[in-house]
């Protein structure tokens, strides 16, 4: 079983696609594991205040007319954070996706929720480390078990709790604590969500486009228009959140 320091919560999300800026949450299910091993659930259907597109209903079968009377994001975010409180956070493919978009939520809503304290374990990254599978597979290797229902985020979280409890049981190497699993695993070293700027070294570079691998603060101080177009470009608003402490501290430097 998995020695748990602080509650670890499952995050599951169904969405109304998959651009991280853009889109929104039409569903969230979270499994919260206390330290003694009892699990709270919370579930919420909500009003993304923008359509669902055709992809994403055909794939969790969630419709606009199944959300429009249903709470938005801002309305349930305190209680979110709340549930949330304490927590390390796990989820399948969630450190490139659950949690990106979680945190494009909260801010848009303008709610403070760090991440910075809490350890990311992204189920999938020992999945695809060890097995090479999906989440329905996964569940089949692991659990010996049908994944019924598949893409409700309810269904996907608790099964995601179960692989991953399974998965400790496996392989021994990850050993039994949050800590130990994802320094097995490997640490995901990245300054935003979306991966558009990366540590190497210590030092934060740019990860995509024509300064891929240079040093941001150096990127900035040598072209501050820079900054000014990442800012008014189609970036998640955590990758602009990111840039700017970077932008703000290099000015600070300079000064």
């Amino acid at each position: 079983m998995l020695q748990l320091k602080k509650p670890l919560a499952v995050i599951d999300l169904e969405t109304t696609g998959v651009n991280l800026s853009s889109d929104r949450i039409v569903e969230i299910a979270i499994v919260k594991i206390q330290t003694d091993g009892t699990r709270q659930i919370k579930r919420k259907l909500l009003n993304p205040e923008i359509p669902i597109s055709a992809v994403s209903r055909e794939m969790h079968g969630i419709s606009n007319e199944m959300v429009k009377d249903a709470p938005t994001f801002k309305m349930i975010a305190n209680e979110i954070k709340q549930f949330l409180d304490n927590c390390d956070l796990a989820g399948y493919n969630s450190n490139r996706f659950d949690i990106p978009l979680l945190a494009e939520e909260f801010l848009r809503v303008g709610l403070e929720f760090d991440f910075n304290n809490r350890r990311l374990l992204d189920v999938q990254k020992i999945f695809h480390m060890m097995e090479q599978r999906t989440l329905s597979a996964a569940y089949k290797f692991y659990c010996n078990k049908n994944l019924e229902g598949a893409h409700g985020a309810e269904v996907d979280a608790v099964a995601t709790w179960e692989i991953l409890e399974a998965q400790i049981e496996k392989y021994p190497q990850l050993g039994t604590s949050v800590d130990s699993v994802i320094t097995c695993i490997g640490d995901d070293n990245i300054v935003d969500f979306a991966r558009r700027m990366i540590m190497e070294n210590g030092v934060e570079v740019f990860n995509f486009g024509k300064h891929k691998g240079r040093s941001v603060t150096e990127v900035l101080k040598a072209e501050p228009q820079y900054y000014d177009w990442m800012m008014k470009g189609d970036f998640p608003m955590h990758t602009k959140a990111k840039l700017t402490e970077i932008f703000n501290r290099s000015l600070l430097k300079k000064g």
